[in-house]
């Protein structure tokens, strides 16, 4: 049997008088854990130590010694340890049905409590040994998350992404917590980036604090729900004079680019914002990017209208391109004469797909031949549809769109990859 025991929210908390039940160093042999968990809990003379670092070591330790003798053993970590916790390793290693598992309150229930906030509609999100991109990238498109650091990835990081982003946001930072040195402090990201911050933050809060509390009760946790439907009716948008990818055009645009949590987009050529706003609907980070004034309005006004957080950025491509943080996809729906270029720039920086959409034919060698060159997979359609019009009569009749060419570049090896 593997005992594993959240020893508190921080360090500092004796596991040996703290769970749901006393634990007991009878008949252990090993004990796990970090180095501040092995002080406080202080097994007693006998029980080997092994301080956690990288895991496989610790799990290979815990192997060996239940291969030896079957003796028990005792694993320590902070908090729940079935939350973003040392379990699911365990699980996978051993078999749930050798672990007795007794949690403490997670670090994110406790920083929400601190806060005097809710979290059943919070976005929870690990950069503990991860890249932290996601984590930035769910900050911006939720109002409400939690993020779990670790070293490259704490208050300071997260604070200059956030900041150069230009979103509304606050942080709240809770370090040291159940500990006597707990802190809890708001700031604003750029605050945060210009601090040097100690190694035992435990959570980031990032708030919208005008979008804090959900509308209504909750009965499913977790950030809002995904749309019931996309590609929306170009009415959906404040546009100028027809110039709206249309919404069939949108819905192939959107399954190729495959817009999710934790991903960035860009829309380059943005016009509306109407691809930019549903890839924010979907929930990903999404940013605008847009050459006019006016249509940089237009794209704020249609992410208010629908609720959504949209970076826009004013500017015109590829030049501006440069400034921004790299996408996991980008659609291109406009470029003029500087459309080869604007797809070379995006097709060397996304991570998994480009979307490119164009009337001229003339022009879609050019950006296969782009795609190709920055190592993505070129495909493509030539989009024809007639939608249904009314008629005097009571009758309806076809009325034929433009034809639209959607080329799309996949970068290879990233088909159906998680975040």
């Amino acid at each position: 049997m593997i005992t594993v025991v959240g020893t508190g929210t921080g360090a500092g908390t004796g596991a040996g008088a703290h769970g749901p039940g006393a634990l007991s160093w009878q008949g252990v042999r090993l004990a796990v854990g970090a180095r501040r968990h092995l002080e406080a809990a202080d097994p007693p003379p006998g029980v080997r130590r092994v301080v956690l670092g990288p895991l496989a070591p610790a799990l290979d330790a815990v192997e060996r010694q239940l291969s030896e003798d079957g003796g028990p053993v005792v694993v320590l970590a902070s908090g729940d340890p079935g939350f973003f916790g040392i379990v699911r390793s365990l699980a996978e290693r051993f078999g749930a049905h050798a672990l007795d598992v007794r949690p403490t309150a997670p670090s994110v229930a406790v920083a929400f409590a601190r806060a005097g906030l809710p979290w059943d509609d919070a976005a929870v999100v690990s950069a503990h040994g991860r890249d932290p991109r996601t984590a930035v990238n769910v900050c911006r498109a939720h109002p409400k998350t939690a993020v779990l650091t670790g070293p490259g990835a704490g208050p300071a990081e997260l604070g200059a992404a956030l900041a150069a982003a230009g979103l509304p946001r606050t942080l709240v930072v809770a370090s040291a917590l159940g500990t006597a040195g707990e802190r809890v402090e708001r700031l604003s990201p750029a605050e945060a980036a210009a601090r040097t911050w100690p190694g035992e933050v435990s959570v980031v809060l990032c708030l919208d604090t005008s979008r804090t509390l959900a509308p209504a009760p909750r009965a499913l946790a977790g950030p809002r729900r995904q749309p019931a439907g996309w590609a929306l009716p170009e009415d959906a948008f404040t546009h100028r004079d027809s110039m709206i990818t249309k919404y069939e055009v949108r819905a192939l645009a959107l399954a190729r680019l495959g817009p999710r949590p934790g991903d960035l987009v860009w829309d380059v050529g943005a016009g509306s914002g109407s691809v930019a706003v549903e890839c924010a609907r979907l929930g990903a980070a999404a940013v605008a990017v847009e050459r006019t004034a006016d249509g940089a309005e237009r794209c704020r006004a249609n992410a208010a209208a629908h609720g959504v957080d949209l970076q826009t950025v004013h500017g015109t491509a590829p030049g501006v391109l440069a400034e921004l943080p790299e996408p996991d996809a980008v659609f291109v729906g406009g470029g003029g004469r500087e459309l080869e270029a604007i797809v070379a720039a995006c097709a060397l920086r996304a991570r998994r797909t480009v979307v490119v959409t164009l009337a001229a034919l003339d022009r879609v060698p050019a950006v296969r031949a782009a795609l190709g060159a920055a190592g993505l997979a070129a495909d493509g359609v030539l989009l024809q549809s007639s939608r249904l019009a009314p008629l005097p009569g009571d009758v309806v009749r076809l009325a034929a769109g433009n034809p639209v060419f959607v080329l799309w570049g996949t970068r290879p090896g990233t088909e159906g990859a998680s975040s």
